[in-house]
């Protein structure tokens, strides 16, 4: 009987452990980059390159305030992921500059005081 009450001591233990663990692992934070996008454009290009960026939930460019925020899930990526991620598309991130190949692919309009 003791042998019995330990077992399902330990059970419920370790179902409880793995379920705190699993909510942990989807718990999600929020950055936000100043980038040099400048257009609808440039807020395309980035949201749809971070639809597919490991670790991100959810992005958004606001294009008066050329902020992009990042949802993402911090045991799957970094903000200084993020961040070089975003450099990588052609864009400033913050104090990184921008990935100079990537930049010089970018429309005109989205190239710094490019027109909109």
């Amino acid at each position: 009987m003791k042998n019995l009450i330990v077992v399902i001591a330990v059970a419920i233990f370790s179902v409880t452990g793995a379920t705190v663990k699993a909510q942990s692992s989807r718990e999600t934070k929020k950055v936000e980059i100043k980038t040099s996008a400048q257009c609808e454009m440039c807020k395309e290009r980035l949201e749809k390159a971070f639809a597919y960026e490991k670790g991100v939930k959810s992005s958004e460019l606001d294009v008066e305030t050329a902020v992009f925020t990042v949802e993402y899930l911090p045991n799957k990526t970094t903000p200084e992921k993020l961040q070089l991620a975003v450099t990588k598309i052609g864009y400033d991130a913050d104090g990184l500059k921008a990935d100079e190949k990537a930049y010089n692919k970018l429309p005109d309009c989205c190239q710094k005081g490019g027109m909109h």
